[in-house]
């Protein structure tokens, strides 16, 4: 080749290559004009998001991309998908009517932590694949379940597991952390959980290993049998000894007796923070609880005779803050009853409140919403830095009883009612709390936070719009307010309206 041909092309090539230098960066989506909250806690920025992938690909000014769709976001919040850290939403997002999960990406939240309270499945990679073989609109996070371990291993007996059992137990675990597992889940206050002694749920976090978490339906979150107060420092003691991280579930104080105890629950946290151990609570933002009516009102019960019975009714009942506080959210046996209170069922049938429930009862179990927390001790525990955000909800098909709205609006709920409304928290805290915080507790590594690299869940939303809808007599009605949602970069919430797509994904640890 002569010289000046190789000088030709040579200056050819070079300009070729520094075109391809400063051409403008290349996006699949790209979002402009947002005030970016990235989950941290930090105040908003003003800034851009490349999406590629289904990743960050850029964050800033990214001035010149070019992308196949612009989202203006002008005047709109951009963050981090929410994480729900206490989801009953596994036990139906598999149905073809319900995998979309509407109700949870409505209020922006694009990934669940499921099988709490000592629930679910105990073969985790059977499960993992039935919710990928299903396709799920958000992304799907698996706890291993105590009490499902237990009755695996010792069925409904009492007894505290022998040295080989205890092993069994421990091998649930162990094969569940291998599959991906974030942790384990507790229900105390439930049977079969509440026959355990803390040493054997702490033999159990032990095999967890370095990271994972220990989330307790705790054994008493009113004055049942311990207490709610020893009962929050039973999760401290597993997990400094059991050397996990430990959450207190649904955080709360139940019932007139324990109302304000929430100074103490905190203090006692804060005490064992300050020493190192890790401790949280998650916490949905209603001053109703929901349960089945069995665990409600006839734990301790046993199998007394009826007058034995009765009197173990009526002091749960009075726990509860009388039949008034009790509505019954569903009942298949008896349609007609659900949305009433006992109080009222009582009244109409002539009887007491006490012998409405073992009717009840006998024919069955209800679950119910009861409404027994102060509005202090909800607020007090949510300006906690270490109170992450919950639904402890379910995914229902519309029209099926009157479940606790909160299935379908806590996220919304908390961001309209405790952020605007009443000033609570700030919007920064909120969505740390929603966000960053969640995803730092179960090692979520590449979700929680606006960054390249990380998956693009991501959320758009004008927070004077945001709007719970459900309400307890009326509960299956969508949260409204979130503008845009992408899970995994995709999006499932397109200017208010949901997409249909199920770009979920079942995440692990």
């Amino acid at each position: 080749m002569r010289r000046s041909t190789f000088l030709a092309a040579w200056v050819l090539s070079t300009a070729a290559a520094s075109l391809a230098f400063i051409q403008p960066a290349s996006f699949d989506l790209l979002i402009v004009n947002g005030r970016v909250m990235t989950g941290s806690g930090d105040p908003a920025v003003s800034a851009d998001i490349g999406v590629r992938a289904g990743r960050i690909a850029g964050l800033g000014r990214l001035s010149g991309a070019r992308a196949s769709r612009t989202i203006d976001a002008a005047g709109r919040v951009v963050a981090p998908g929410f994480i729900d850290a206490h989801s009953h939403a596994a036990e139906s997002i598999t149905h073809p009517d319900l995998r979309q999960a509407r109700p949870l990406v409505a209020q922006g939240v694009t990934t669940i932590v499921v099988n709490p309270d000592g629930g679910g499945p105990v073969d985790l990679v059977r499960q993992r694949a039935e919710l990928e073989a299903a396709g799920t609109g958000v992304n799907v996070a698996l706890l291993i379940g105590h009490g499902a371990i237990r009755t695996a291993v010792l069925g409904d007996s009492p007894a505290a597991p022998d040295d080989r059992q205890l092993a069994r137990m421990q091998e649930f675990v162990r094969n569940a952390t291998r599959d991906g597992a974030f942790g384990l889940s507790s229900g105390l206050f439930y049977l079969p959980g509440a026959y355990a002694k803390t040493e054997e749920v702490i033999a159990l976090t032990r095999v967890a290993g370095e990271g994972g978490v220990y989330s307790s339906h705790i054994r008493d979150e009113a004055d049942y049998n311990v207490g709610v107060v020893s009962a929050v420092e039973e999760v401290i003691r597993i997990a400094e000894e059991g050397r996990v991280t430990g959450i207190v579930s649904h955080m709360k104080a139940l019932g007139p007796a324990s109302w304000g105890l929430s100074t103490v629950m905190i203090d006692r946290i804060d005490k064992a923070r300050g020493r190192g151990v890790q401790v949280f609570a998650d916490q949905y933002p209603y001053e109703a609880s929901s349960t089945s009516l069995g665990a409600a009102l006839l734990a301790q019960a046993g199998k007394d005779d009826a007058p034995d019975r009765l009197t173990v009714v009526r002091e749960n009942l009075r726990r509860r803050g009388g039949p008034a506080s009790i509505v019954i959210a569903s009942f298949e046996p008896d349609r007609s009853l659900e949305g009433k209170s006992l109080a009222e069922i009582a009244a109409a049938r002539g009887k007491s409140p006490e012998e409405v429930v073992l009717d009840i009862r006998a024919r069955g179990d209800a679950s119910i919403v009861s409404f027994n927390m102060s509005e202090e001790d909800i607020e007090r525990i949510m300006r906690q830095s270490w109170t992450m955000t919950s639904s402890d909800g379910a995914l229902t098909l519309p029209g099926a009883g009157r479940p606790h709205p909160r299935g379908n609006g806590a996220f919304a709920r908390k961001l309209a009612r405790y952020v605007r409304d009443r000033r609570t928290i700030s919007l920064d805290f909120a969505i740390r709390s929603m966000t960053s915080l969640p995803a730092t507790v179960f090692g979520m590594k590449d979700r929680g936070l606006l960054r390249k690299g990380a998956s693009a869940d991501v959320v758009i939303f004008d927070p004077a719009a945001m709007q719970d809808r459900a309400t307890y007599t009326d509960p299956h009605q969508l949260a409204t307010g979130m503008d845009f949602v992408l899970v995994n970069g995709q999006v499932v919430v397109d200017q208010g309206r949901l997409t249909g797509a199920l770009p979920g994904r079942v995440l692990r640890r």
